[in-house]
């Protein structure tokens, strides 16, 4: 890789967390924001009976008395209810900011912060496994969804608690963990066969081909007509991805050139 070569990410993963991330190099780094908010699924175990102040196992365990046994039927009855769009309030322990400050910082003081619900939208939330007090779960959601909170609302709803005690991200939008190398594993040959082309990045998009006379215009970062789609989509010319340019019904713009003129 030549020296000074730009590399970013779509998103960390939490302490707990293992699994797929995406590093972007080069110019494509420009384009982090249009796969950070992709579709995200994840593979989750749990333990139930016990709560935890971060709602993982890096946090101080409380061990419940009296919790009710889990029953598979019950559970699998519950997860209906957190499937679809949800409202999801942000853990303590994540990096949401609230009045200015991050809510991990609040929650190390031992403080708890008031904080908004959001929507989110839970595709999917399977149960894999159940072994008396643990239980496995495969998750496909939104963007910005803590799957910390899923199952720790789970619980609530089973008049229980439950804390992660392990979280997989098996993919993000169409890459998937199958696609990955892991670190220990890397080599430059490893990590020249695991690049995925700029275009494929966001393949997700739809696409507009433009003339090679446009092209220019184009990598000038000029507007350009209606395109017939609302939000940004792909501008290609020959194969070449050109740039990504939005379009709010009124003509387009350009979001991001990644073509010289």
């Amino acid at each position: 890789m030549p020296k000074g070569t730009k590399i970013g990410h779509t998103g960390t993963l939490d302490p707990l967390a293992s699994g797929l991330m995406i590093l972007i190099l080069g110019r494509a780094t420009r384009l982090s924001r249009y796969v950070t908010g992709l579709d995200k699924s994840y593979v989750a175990t749990a333990r139930f009976g016990a709560v935890s102040d971060t709602l993982d196992a890096e946090g101080r365990i409380t061990p419940l008395q009296n919790a009710p046994t889990l029953e598979e039927e019950g559970l699998r009855k519950a997860l209906g209810c957190f499937t679809g769009e949800i409202l999801q309030t942000p853990p303590m322990a994540s990096a949401v900011k609230v009045g200015g400050e991050r809510l991990y910082k609040a929650l190390r003081r031992g403080e708890t912060v008031e904080r908004e619900s959001r929507p989110v939208t839970v595709h999917a939330f399977e149960l894999l496994t159940l072994d008396r007090e643990n239980a496995t779960f495969r998750v496909s959601c939104s963007s910005g969804t803590y799957v910390r909170t899923l199952v720790s609302d789970l619980a609530s709803s089973l008049d229980t608690g439950a804390y992660l005690t392990a979280l997989q991200r098996t993919s993000v939008g169409h890459m998937t963990l199958e696609d990955a190398t892991p670190p220990e594993d890397l080599t430059p040959e490893t990590l020249f066969k695991r690049i995925i082309q700029i275009r494929d990045v966001v393949a997700h998009l739809p696409g507009v081909e433009v003339s090679v006379g446009e092209r220019f215009g184009v990598c000038n970062g000029r507007p350009l007509g209606a395109s017939g789609y609302l939000g940004s989509f792909r501008v290609e010319a020959g194969g070449e991805l050109l740039a990504i340019y939005r379009d709010e019904g009124d003509g387009a713009r350009a979001e991001v050139v990644l073509c010289d003129p």
